[in-house]
């Protein structure tokens, strides 16, 4: 699976949590949720549809270090080979 693919995935599961975000507006290395606006308990659906997507773990101890779009992608490249 490639970074595009990976990208791609963590862009569906966030639509799938706020449908009315517009993805081609979303910046790589700036905080995803100050670009989207969610409160936690949305933020943690996007983490749980990430590990559903790519049957990654992600343990509270890393969600810190999630903050980005570009973050996201590189965890679970990562993670995925």
């Amino acid at each position: 699976m490639d970074r595009s693919q990976i990208r791609q995935g963590v862009l569906d599961a966030l639509l799938a949590i706020a449908p009315e975000v517009d993805v081609a507006e979303l910046r790589d290395a700036q905080p995803l949720r100050d670009q989207v606006d969610l409160d936690s308990m949305d933020w943690l659906n996007v983490l749980l549809g990430v590990h559903r997507r790519f049957a990654v773990e992600i343990p509270e101890s890393d969600y810190a270090r999630l903050g980005t779009l570009a973050q996201i992608v590189d965890y679970v490249a990562d993670r995925v080979r």
